[in-house]
């Protein structure tokens, strides 16, 4: 778990399945592979749960501080086939708009970098994702034109993030 000033970044779990379910199922979820039937939702969200069981690590559900109400989903994600370390965000619609998810992704990048360890971190983003755009640039990240494709037969902008160091 980790804590911002507004924060609570925490493992997902069943409480935060119907808000996931329901971002995976609307037309928020095109720039992730959507919008899925409820039953692919269900299985995109276990990918995200079990992530942590496979890899130690994984996408948190973040909430504001006293409460347990996901506002989505931000952190590292490595599955077996994607080329690179990711810091991969999804805000759910009443999240957006209001930089929470900057925080999130500052705090998920942080950790990646020192508690992780990670040398290097992408996001891999859908070229017509305006705001995940404006958020990788807001976080410091450029395109890396050289970086290698997730899905190569679906190519997406890969979006580098400085290296951080402790301070």
């Amino acid at each position: 778990m980790l804590e911002t000033q507004n924060l609570t970044l925490r493992k997902p779990g069943p409480q935060d399945i119907d808000a996931a379910v329901a971002f995976f199922t609307s037309d928020r979820a095109q720039y992730v592979g959507g919008p899925h039937t409820p039953g692919m939702a269900w299985r995109h969200f276990a990918a995200e749960v079990g992530h942590w069981d496979l890899r130690g690590y994984g996408m948190w559900a973040f909430c504001r501080k006293g409460t347990d109400d996901a506002l989505g989903l931000v952190g590292p994600w490595y599955p077996n086939d994607w080329p690179e370390t990711e810091i991969g965000w999804m805000a759910f619609a009443h999240a957006e708009g209001k930089g929470l998810t900057f925080e999130a992704a500052n705090a998920a990048l942080d950790h990646a970098y020192g508690t992780l360890g990670w040398s290097t971190a992408v996001s891999y983003i859908d070229a017509r994702n305006t705001r995940s755009i404006a958020l990788a640039e807001r976080l410091g990240a450029t395109v890396d034109p050289y970086a290698p494709q997730p899905k190569p037969d679906l190519p997406c902008l890969v979006y580098r993030h400085p290296v951080r160091t402790a301070a």
